[in-house]
């Protein structure tokens, strides 16, 4: 029930080396990328990633932070593949499971729920099954006798997520259309922390917007980052949206350049160039 409020850089520190890190949101839209940003500033490493990938995926991959990969797709939306995360693969940097849409989500509810698996029908008579053999199915103990693909919790280690508002006891809103099932990385996760365009009092985030907004329950968050435009620069909206031209950039610019010019120094440095820049 205390204030739960930190920095990117002290979320960032009670990551480790080998984790199992889950980041919220999808594709190019609502990624904690000032958290993502802080990690490769970091010397943590040897990631299993967990995400509906984006930009987050993209810029680990290409700078050898991800050892295992799970995903659904990696892409910026309006730019269909992912390139960074594309040359990180064909280059055979990373490991990959690769599974769909709908597994991944019942993977991380069979998480957040403590279950070692859910039963799901996607992926039956597909190639997932055969990309991932080390799936299995169960068949349904009643008259009805259906199989179904037995989708395995995806346990976090700790996730990573943003969202419009949050307040300092870790209850977390979304103003947007859609949650990114945002909720389930958190419930998912040992520990899970939250990062929002802005830190409110509790009662201001009924004024906005109704209680069913009230996406991230403070149980299952650790820390909480007020990051203003944190999501940089993929969509928060409605705050504001993608940033179509500064990707166009990071997916047109070689990592080694773009790292250097946006990563080598702090998050002040990053926004100081991206203004530089704009």
């Amino acid at each position: 029930m205390g204030d739960k409020t930190m920095s990117a850089e002290e979320a960032v520190s009670r990551l480790e080396s080998g984790m199992t890190l889950g980041i919220g949101g999808w594709g190019s839209r609502r990624k904690p990328m000032e958290l993502v940003r802080a990690l490769l500033r970091s010397q943590v490493t040897d990631l299993t990633v967990v995400s509906y990938g984006g930009p987050d995926v993209g810029m680990l991959a290409a700078a050898g932070r991800i050892r295992r990969l799970v995903a659904a797709f990696v892409t910026l939306d309006s730019i269909p593949l992912e390139p960074h995360y594309r040359a990180a693969r064909e280059r055979g940097a990373l490991e990959l499971t690769e599974v769909d849409e709908a597994m991944f989500l019942w993977g991380l509810r069979a998480a957040a729920h403590r279950m070692p698996f859910l039963p799901v029908r996607a992926g039956l008579d597909s190639d997932v099954m055969r990309v991932n053999p080390g799936l299995r199915t169960v068949t349904s103990p009643y008259e009805d006798g259906e199989t179904f693909v037995a989708m395995p919790a995806l346990r976090l280690d700790a996730a990573l997520v943003h969202v419009n508002r949050a307040d300092r006891l870790g209850n977390g809103q979304y103003l947007g259309p859609d949650p990114y099932f945002d909720d389930l990385f958190c419930a998912a996760a040992d520990t899970a922390y939250v990062s929002c365009e802005r830190v409110v009092d509790t009662a201001e985030l009924t004024k906005e917007a109704p209680p069913q907004s009230l996406l991230i329950k403070r149980h299952t968050v650790t820390g909480v980052v007020e990051a203003p435009n944190g999501a940089h620069f993929t969509s928060c909206a409605p705050d504001y949206g993608r940033d179509e031209a500064f990707q166009k950039r990071y997916a047109t610019t070689p990592w080694a350049q773009f790292a250097a010019r946006y990563l080598a120094g702090d998050e002040q440095a990053y926004r100081s160039a991206v203004g530089e820049d704009s």
